[in-house]
């Protein structure tokens, strides 16, 4: 390593976001610029562990050589670093932005300091690479002949993509959307991920020979849809990778009506208005001058509030119903596992600067929603719960709301691509099929990413992308 005592030399101090009420009134990215003297010696900090649970185990789940390329940071290397990013991980401009950073929950200086900031590090190994030109298009020399068709164009279907093309083999994405990218386009919102960057990387896999069709929904029955048994037929493989998309409902009293909504329709609708005309054709659900209720935190709850935010929301609260974390691990929680710990996202900290307030309340319930007697949305009604989450007597509370977001999770895919190709599905209703070979009960179709596994992290999409793209490409050799 190149500085052997950085890690006692220098504080942690990870790059700050946008000034929180500036960033508040646009949907550009909350990041700022990268400074690459500070960065190299916050690059400084790693250890060079002689077993760098970073990238393995509860590390990173693509096994990026993190040490490595800390290392040629802090000697200005970046170039270099850039290539040993790409060895492992096709999307590194994706998760050095929204990737929860498992990898610094192992870090081995955690176990009794604050991290190295390794995802910070990586966002700009990227950045760098796309700025200085070092990131270009790297189309295969020879073809085999063979023709792969992908569904769905999120993280696991273009690594899968990227891999395959680059063994050779014809690659066409099918994504029922009118843009590509999946989860990365419509799922996350702009002020984290502008789409630009996602274009951008697609764009490169246009130029190597990656096709793409979009409108096409496969398996389904409507104007633009597309049989899945034509694709067997027409390709010698067939990788599903469409996501965990069917949302977690909230199963409580008078649930039908207006002004509840699943997070992710708010999400899609908003980023979809916003790229098609800067949300002036009003083809999105407004939260502006209303009261909003996020029921369920997680990354895409805080997306949920910023966006609300930005809408000029009249009041907002976010309801969890765990117990609010500890600032430190538990005893129960030790490194290097993931630290469940009490957290500010970029979301809480816009919310609390204009509000004057952190916007989630913990361990509470939704018993009921109010409605009036035209069935308008008035509110809920909620119970708080103990930490076995039952109720406690005595709690009913009414919170005024006009908009509702449920943001509770995923309980799998959809199901009509894989009822119509007789597919086998596991306990949790996913698509069937062993981690390390991906094939599911039928001999050409392969799946990976959240429609196998169940909903996870954007890294560990990429990781099953490239995985099942090797088994693909055994299938086809053998």
């Amino acid at each position: 390593m190149g500085k052997p005592t950085g890690f006692k030399e220098f504080d942690r101090k990870p790059e700050p976001y946008r000034d929180a009420m500036a960033r508040l009134v646009d949907f550009k990215e909350i990041y700022t610029d990268h400074d690459d003297v500070h960065l190299a010696t916050q690059g400084a900090r790693c250890m060079d562990c002689g077993v760098p649970f970073c990238q393995s185990g509860e590390g990173c789940p693509v096994y990026n050589l993190i040490p490595e390329w800390n290392d040629l940071v802090y000697k200005g290397r970046w170039k270099e670093a850039l290539d040993r990013l790409h060895k492992t991980n096709n999307f590194p401009e994706f998760t050095g932005r929204v990737c929860p950073a498992p990898c610094e929950g192992s870090c081995v200086l955690g176990v009794n300091e604050p991290a190295v900031t390794i995802k910070n590090i990586e966002c700009a190994i990227i950045d760098k690479g796309f700025a200085n030109g070092w990131v270009v298009a790297n189309p295969p020399t020879i073809r085999t002949g063979k023709t792969v068709a992908i569904v769905g164009s999120g993280p696991a279907g273009l690594a899968a993509a990227a891999q395959l093309n680059l063994a050779g083999h014809s690659v066409t994405v099918y994504e029922r959307e009118d843009r590509v990218g999946g989860l990365l386009m419509y799922g996350i919102p702009n002020m984290k991920l502008e789409k630009e960057i996602v274009d951008r990387r697609v764009n490169l896999l246009r130029e190597e020979g990656v096709k793409f069709i979009v409108n096409a929904d496969v398996g389904g029955e409507g104007k633009h849809s597309v049989s899945g048994e034509d694709l067997l037929s027409m390709n010698d493989a067939l990788l599903l990778a469409t996501g965990a998309t069917t949302p977690r409902d909230l199963r409580i009293p008078n649930r039908g009506g207006n002004g509840i909504h699943f997070a992710m329709e708010f999400l899609l609708k908003n980023t979809k208005s916003l790229l098609d005309s800067n949300l002036e054709d009003g083809n999105y659900i407004s939260a502006k001058n209303k009261h909003v209720i996020v029921i369920g935190g997680g990354d895409t709850g805080t997306d949920c509030i910023g966006t609300s935010l930005r809408h000029g929301c009249k009041s907002l609260v976010n309801f969890e119903i765990m117990p609010k974390p500890p600032v430190e691990r538990a005893n129960d929680n030790p490194w290097p596992l993931w630290p469940k710990i009490h957290r500010v996202d970029y979301g809480h900290e816009e919310a609390a600067v204009r509000d004057g307030q952190d916007p989630r309340v913990y361990s509470i319930s939704g018993k009921e929603f109010v409605r009036d007697d035209d069935g308008n949305l008035l509110g809920i009604n909620t119970v708080k719960v103990d930490q076995n989450f039952k109720v406690v007597p005595g709690t009913v509370e009414f919170w005024e709301a006009d908009l509702i977001f449920i943001s509770m999770g995923f309980l799998g895919p959809e199901h009509y691509i894989s009822d119509k190709l007789e597919l086998e599905l596991d306990g949790r209703s996913n698509y069937l099929a062993d981690y390390g070979s991906f094939q599911t009960s039928k001999k050409k179709i392969f799946t990976a990413g959240d429609c196998r596994r169940g909903q996870s992290l954007i890294v560990r999409a990429i990781d099953e992308g490239r995985l099942a793209a090797e088994q693909i490409n055994t299938f086809l050799d053998s």
